[in-house]
């Protein structure tokens, strides 16, 4: 299944868990499968998928905050497009995740959460949600 992403800045984080979760629900019904894996992937190279606090968003913030003083905007790239530190930022970060299901329910820690990455937007995403393992 295909979940969309719509970004409004150019660089963000978005939780996304629930909308991971509602596409795990549909999957499981139509595939019987309620224990396994569930693949993520960002078919995108300026965009990335990550797993961490969604309790605090200042834990987002600092987390952009770094990755744009590790990769900054302004520096002596030589990709024509503009977006280098786009492509860095989703090569350091990742473009997949996969998450453990159990009883048709994605098991994340208690402050985890399911976040796209955006580093080049504003912008229309996708994100491809897998369910991997057995029927019943």
């Amino acid at each position: 299944m295909i979940l969309t992403v719509k970004t409004k800045a150019k660089t963000e984080l978005i939780d996304i868990t629930s909308q991971v979760q509602k596409q795990i629900d549909s999957l499981a019904r139509e595939s019987g499968i309620t224990d396994g894996l569930c693949m993520l992937f960002v078919p995108h190279t300026t965009a990335a998928v990550t797993i961490n606090e969604s309790a605090d968003p200042s834990v987002r913030e600092d987390i952009l905050t770094v990755l744009n003083e590790m990769v900054p905007w302004n520096a002596p790239y030589r990709h024509l497009e503009g977006n280098s530190p786009a492509h860095i930022k989703s090569s350091l970060i990742g473009a997949s995740e996969l998450v453990v299901v159990e009883n048709g329910r994605l098991v994340l820690g208690t402050w985890q959460g399911i976040f796209f990455c955006e580093f080049d937007g504003p912008r229309t995403r996708k994100v491809n949600v897998k369910l991997l393992g057995n029927s019943a």
